[in-house]
């Protein structure tokens, strides 16, 4: 996918760093690559945000004004994989006490949900009930996203929150923090 050249570049010039660091010094530096993450304290903006909090926001701002319909980009067809912060950071610590291998890690659930199915959840979670419109004059991303967390797993590493219980968290911090968030995206920073 061309538009995340840039963003993959950097993911492997960090890998490569630290493998340069491993192999200099001699440090036990281990490098992972994690999944689409999400949780509290997310960036909610409409325009630089992820999926899952851009839609978030959508749905919670489409519940509350009652709005009829709610516009969405592709046709909901690409799918992806998600993982909480706090089972990233659980999974970063568990790495620190039982790998010290070379070579990457993968840090997921090793599951995948369409987009159209992660809409169909948050806009449950917000209770919104309108109209979902998929624009397919809109790109679509890549069509699949998923890590192969098999190395994660054998290690014996188990991510615990589930995404319906993931979304909930992410939607009540949303909620809560609503006036910072939205304040902050129309470049107000809070008091």
């Amino acid at each position: 996918e061309p538009t995340n050249e840039p963003y993959a570049i950097a993911k492997i010039a960090g890998i490569k760093l630290c493998e340069a660091y491993r192999d200099q010094y001699g440090d036990a530096f281990i490098y992972v690559m994690p999944t689409n993450l999400y949780g509290p304290n997310d960036n909610y903006d409409l325009e630089s945000s992820h999926v899952l909090p851009a839609l978030i926001r959508k749905f919670h701002e489409a519940a509350r004004d009652g709005s009829a319909s709610v516009n969405l980009w592709g046709d909901g067809s690409p799918k992806r994989e998600f993982l909480h912060v706090d089972d990233m950071a659980a999974a970063c610590i568990h790495l620190m006490h039982t790998y010290d291998a070379k070579g990457l890690v993968n840090i997921g659930t090793g599951e995948d949900v369409s987009i159209r199915e992660l809409a169909e959840m948050i806009a449950k979670a917000t209770g919104y009930s309108g109209q979902l419109n998929w624009d397919s004059t809109k790109p679509n991303g890549t069509p699949r996203k998923w890590l192969d967390v098999s190395r994660l797993k054998a290690l014996g590493f188990q991510y615990k929150i589930g995404l319906e219980e993931g979304i909930q968290i992410t939607l009540q911090d949303f909620i809560a923090g609503y006036n910072t968030y939205t304040n902050a995206t129309k470049g107000k920073l809070p008091h």
